[in-house]
């Protein structure tokens, strides 16, 4: 596979990758040597995982790997829309049972119910589960707004007293969605989700994030190349002490 660049911004490494597919395939690689020296460490891990078309190469190289007792290995995962239908191909949940979930013997899988009656009490109960089992590992991208997960800048906070909270949804975050393939137009993508915050995010001992396409190009120079805040929650990365951070040739156009 070849990489094109590699370097640091600030404590961030970063690794530019010729293609999409190499991008994904060195991601999932490096997670998987990672998860594999952890539970040599220690008895179980957790790890949150990222839900998105941009994370399917590189959660096919994870799950493809050999070497790796899933059944110390409890899953977590970071967003879910509210009020969608539980059955809806779009819900993070399902695409996460699609592609990881339902083909690993997992140790156990922990899932945020956006049909929860109560979305607020659905929030606190899941940042209180991730408080009890500390993030070792998170997998995750960076959407065309520069957000972590559903934090989008308006609701993004680096100071976040939770781990989990309710968000209503930038219209450039909705209409991710749709250029996602997720949704046929904008008016069918909920309003409202249920995220894990950027402190629940960044509490992870390890992040590895996976960025492709170059509709992510402008929110990767902006993370990269402005200051570190919340109007590119990405951004804070770069003061991550263990992260990395995979690009393609497109989503690094504006570096390159």
């Amino acid at each position: 596979m070849t990489i094109i660049k590699d370097f640091f911004a600030d404590k961030l490494h970063v690794m530019v990758f010729d293609t999409r597919e190499a991008m994904g395939r060195k991601a999932g690689e490096q997670a998987a040597a990672r998860i594999r020296e952890l539970l040599a460490e220690k008895e179980e891990i957790n790890i949150i995982f990222a839900a998105a078309p941009s994370q399917n190469e590189t959660l096919e190289t994870l799950v493809s790997a050999e070497g790796i007792d899933w059944t110390r290995v409890n899953a977590f995962h970071m967003d879910e829309y509210v009020g969608l239908d539980a059955a809806h191909p779009a819900g993070f949940r399902n695409y996460l049972k699609r592609t990881v979930f339902d083909r690993l013997p997992l140790g156990s899988v922990n899932l945020i119910n956006g049909n929860a009656e109560n979305p607020e009490e659905e929030a606190r109960r899941y940042g209180q589960l991730l408080a009890e089992h500390p993030a070792d590992i998170c997998l995750l991208g960076v959407g065309e707004n520069g957000h972590l997960a559903f934090n989008d800048p308006p609701v993004a906070d680096f100071n976040d007293p939770v781990f989990a909270k309710v968000v209503k949804l930038e219209e450039k975050c909705r209409l991710q969605q749709v250029h996602d393939g997720c949704f046929e137009e904008i008016g069918q993508v909920p309003g409202y989700a249920i995220t894990v915050t950027i402190p629940g995010l960044t509490a992870a001992r390890f992040m590895f994030c996976s960025v492709p396409a170059a509709t992510k190009a402008e929110a990767v120079r902006d993370m990269l190349n402005g200051q570190v805040s919340e109007r590119c929650p990405a951004s804070i990365l770069t003061t991550h002490p263990d992260a990395a951070l995979y690009l393609d040739r497109d989503s690094a156009s504006g570096l390159l």
